[in-house]
């Protein structure tokens, strides 16, 4: 009896109105924080060194929230799922996933009847979902880069500067780019982008620097040995040395090599003017492999490894690879190599991407973003500055969303933002269902369908709200929105109608159609709970 514990169990409307007032309480304290003019939030954090983080980033907010109640808490677990998934995956969209799934079980709670069959109604707003994402990939539109600047500034929070500095670092690297998000060492905010691969790794000796200004070891038109084996005599590589110091040519090892070997390479740079450098392989584990792998595919070597039982003594010249330049420093190199990209290296590109996309743990997907940046050559890195910690936490957050939103934008393309995609088609579900006969004749796939679009029209009405349109002015807005085309609507930040995609206001459809999908996901759920265990909990009186 060691091991037991008491529970308490809730049933049928009594364990659903828990649950909706749990989510009820974290969609208040997330959705203010939706569109143009929407507030930020302050958080007591045990986590931030002053104790208190301010942002506008829905899952920073989400995640920050725990309740006493303990069925309450399992429906603010099932909200940070929903925001977490669409974070992880599409980098923005966490306050849209929030409120779609709030207004997915209040109108669920609302238009539900005895008289329906929840789970054929639950199947039937699955199925149509579906067919609603069909219905935004034919009005989405691929980014250009034009684009880029609108969708880095709405996703953080329409800060113009911060939406500059981003699109330019993307518009740099290209489509296979990976742009990263660092802490500033002072109050600017700038980013740099380096056009080649970069390791996280320096020179092992100072004997092989060339450029004394910048601490820096510097190898113009290369060649580069890459191995996982300990070089423990220079032996062992001496096929490849005699050649390279008789025809007076330069020489990366990219492996480790033992205190003898480094300084015999280190004395032959000063003593015969050699240009030769040595640097440890990155990382550890199956990530030094895999990381290895790239390294050579992408500089055209073989890759020397004890786990394919390789022998470094039959090394050849024919296995060593090129790059155009090499810069070694104390703590990273960049190995630069300007050729267009090879069939092989795009299709491993192509094979990571599939394999980011059946990944969920966010280490793993961040692992993969930094292969496909290191086989595309192309690494952009922003460093974000403030004038205090809260600042700089805070601003961080919105670019962190932005460079993860640009990124979606460029995977899948861009809708019309503003909540406006999701009205336009929940609106029109709701009111076809509506107008097609009386609410106490609706079947499961009639409620199914009103549920749906009553709720895709909410995060609509929550950016109204949060721009201070009361109920009057979001009805002047819908009337007019009526008679636009299809991909005009209005721009809440500076109060004017007109084509959405001209005036910039966009989302990535792949922000919008995760949002939806995950919201449905964790609604659904709760729709069809029926009974909640949690642990007992002592009431203090």
């Amino acid at each position: 009896m060691s091991n037991y514990i008491p529970k308490d169990l809730l049933f049928d409307q009594e364990g659903r109105e828990r649950l909706i007032s749990g989510i009820s309480k974290i969609s208040k304290a997330v959705k203010s924080t939706l569109g143009p003019r929407g507030k930020t939030v302050l958080i007591e954090s045990s986590n931030h060194t002053q104790g208190i983080t301010i942002t506008k980033d829905g899952v920073t907010v989400a995640e920050s929230i725990s309740l006493i109640d303990p069925v309450e808490n399992l429906a603010i677990t099932m909200m940070k799922d929903a925001a977490r998934r669409t974070a992880n995956s599409a980098g923005d969209g966490t306050t849209t996933a929030i409120v779609l799934t709030e207004a997915l079980v209040k109108a669920g709670e609302k238009f539900l009847t005895s008289e329906h069959n929840v789970t054929e109604v639950v199947k039937n707003i699955k199925k149509t979902t579906e067919e609603v994402i069909d219905k935004l990939k034919e009005r989405s539109r691929k980014v250009t880069s034009d684009m880029l600047k609108d969708v880095a500034t709405i996703s953080s929070n329409n800060d113009s500067e911060l939406g500059q500095i981003i699109s330019e670092a993307y518009e740099k690297v290209g489509v296979n780019g990976i742009v990263t998000v660092e802490s500033s060492q002072n109050h600017e905010t700038y980013a740099t982008v380096t056009n080649g691969i970069k390791i996280d790794r320096g020179y092992t000796s100072q004997m092989f620097i060339t450029n004394q200004k910048n601490d820096e070891a510097v190898l113009e038109d290369t060649l580069v040995l890459v191995c996982d084996q300990e070089i423990s005599n220079i032996l062992q590589i001496e096929t490849i040395l005699k050649p390279i110091i008789q025809q007076n040519k330069k020489l990366l090892i990219i492996g480790a090599c033992s205190p003898n070997v480094v300084n015999t390479l280190a004395a032959n740079v000063v003593r015969n003017g050699l240009k030769l450098c040595n640097i440890i392989p990155p990382n550890f584990g199956y990530k030094q492999h895999e990381l290895m792998q790239d390294i050579a595919l992408s500089v055209g070597a073989k890759y020397f490894s004890e786990k394919t039982g390789d022998n470094l003594n039959l090394i050849t010249m024919e296995d060593l690879g090129q790059a155009d330049k090499v810069i070694s420093g104390k703590n990273q190199t960049v190995i630069i190599k300007n050729n267009q990209l090879t069939g092989d290296i795009e299709n491993r590109i192509k094979e990571l991407k599939e394999q980011q996309e059946n990944t969920e743990i966010v280490s793993d997907r961040e692992f993969i973003n930094e292969r496909i940046a290191s086989l595309s050559g192309s690494i952009g890195a922003i460093y974000v500055g403030g004038n205090s910690d809260v600042e700089q936490k805070e601003k961080y957050d919105r670019v962190e969303d932005a460079v993860c939103a640009v990124r979606s934008a460029l995977e899948e393309g861009i809708v019309k933002g503003g909540g406006s995609v999701l009205f336009d088609i929940g609106e029109h579900m709701e009111v076809q269902r509506f107008k097609g006969k009386p609410e106490d004749e609706w079947d499961n796939e009639d409620v199914a369908d009103v549920i749906l679009g009553h709720a895709m029209c909410v995060p609509f009405y929550q950016i109204l709200e949060n721009a201070g349109i009361d109920d009057r002015g979001a009805s002047t807005v819908l009337v007019k929105s009526h008679s636009l085309p299809k991909d005009h609507g209005y721009d809440v930040k500076n109060e004017e109608y007109g084509d959405m995609f001209e005036m910039g206001v966009i989302d990535p459809l792949k922000v919008t159609r995760l949002a939806l999908l995950n919201s449905v996901s964790v609604a659904t759920t709760i729709l069809s709970t029926n009974a909640i265990v949690t642990h007992a909990r002592k009431i203090e009186e």
